[in-house]
């Protein structure tokens, strides 16, 4: 218990369902291909597995000090093609992907730092406008240069041989999952997972965390009582964008390819943001939970919409109304009433008092 209190930072769920459910998602995950097998649903937990860090990098930058920004995904880019550029030019070796992910996370403090030197004095909206157009221009420079990112295309590179789905170190298989390289980088992406959320966790419940917490609760007050609110910001930011780095390499480790949609479109800002509220802002296990809940939806509502609509054939207004290119419309439809019923998301509503207490009839 006092080794799992560690690990935990003593940041205990405080609610028996979201325990419960928190060791349903750990148990599922390190399972998962063999719980469900295939390649469809192997690549959906390994995208869980990386928006878990990604979401978690942005919470502790969103919910536990109070910044928005929309830049985070450049940094969850620059990991990804520091892996894919130095892979391509370097050759599929572990040297590539120590040298491109240094580089990256490299370059990744040097920006996260001018940003916040340069930007987080400027207040609320006008900072996220700052990121905004930063992550913009970011994305239209890789896009561009073609020779050194590989432009629109992206660049496709290979991975250590011991990770390539061709490398076999099992000719039999066990519970008719082939024992691969596929599934050693799988089980490689768990590893990083547990380890970085881990140590989110130390980060959160040290006193650095707790002040970042002030911050974002009364900034005047924290500079009031001695705080360079400035300094805190600042580092919290280049955190952030180190983890996001980390799982950008993830992605692309796992893809063996990177490309400006892949991992700088804004479409996956809004993914992250949506996670981070559906889970609950300022609760590492809400990047968890949500992150599990936005891709499940995102990768299997249009499977589940059309067998409705199959199911519906009889009726044409339902059916239409099922079709599964209408799958956008289901998933503003479900993050809307997330929003209404878990007003404090997944997390907050299972922490809450009420809930831990179960009903109660008022005396």
């Amino acid at each position: 218990m006092n080794t799992l209190g560690r690990i935990l930072s003593n940041d205990w769920p405080r609610s028996r369902l979201l325990a419960v459910l928190l060791l349903a998602l750990l148990g599922a995950l390190a399972l998962a291909p063999f719980l469900f097998p295939g390649v469809k649903a192997l690549n959906v937990a390994a995208k869980i597995l990386v928006f878990i860090v990604l979401a978690a990098s942005f919470d502790l930058l969103l919910g536990y000090t109070g910044i928005v920004s929309f830049a985070h995904t450049m940094f969850f880019g620059i990991g990804a093609y520091g892996v894919a550029i130095a892979s391509t030019r370097m050759g599929g070796g572990w040297a590539a992907l120590g040298v491109g992910l240094s580089l990256a996370l490299l370059l990744s403090l040097v920006l996260a730092l001018a940003i916040g030197l340069f930007s987080l004095r400027v207040r609320a909206i006008f900072f996220a406008m700052i990121t905004l157009a930063v992550a913009a221009a970011f994305q239209t420079l890789a896009s561009q240069l073609s020779d050194f990112t590989g432009g629109e295309d992206g660049l496709t590179f290979k991975v250590p041989a011991v990770l390539s789905p061709a490398f076999e170190w099992a000719e039999e298989p066990f519970l008719g999952v082939s024992l691969d390289g596929r599934l050693l980088c799988y089980y490689l992406l768990f590893v990083l997972t547990v380890v970085l959320l881990a140590a989110l966790l130390r980060i959160v419940n040290s006193p650095f965390g707790r002040v970042l917490q002030a911050i974002r609760e009364n900034e005047f007050r924290a500079e009031a009582i001695g705080y360079r609110v400035v300094v805190y910001r600042t580092t919290s930011s280049v955190l952030s964008a180190l983890f996001a780095c980390v799982a950008g390499a993830m992605l692309a480790l796992w893809l063996r390819y990177n490309g400006p949609d892949t991992s700088l479109s804004f479409e996956v800002m809004m993914d992250v943001l949506l996670i981070v509220v559906i889970g609950g802002m300022g609760t590492l296990y809400g990047a968890a939970i949500g992150a599990v809940l936005f891709v499940l939806a995102q990768s299997y509502l249009q499977d589940l919409l059309r067998l409705g609509s199959d199911a519906a054939a009889g009726w044409p207004w339902l059916a239409a109304l099922l079709s599964p290119d209408r799958w956008l419309l289901w998933l503003g439809l479900l993050f809307v009433l997330s929003v209404y019923y878990f007003p404090t998301g997944v997390v907050g509503r299972l922490r809450s008092p009420r809930t831990r207490s179960g009903p109660h009839t008022p005396t």
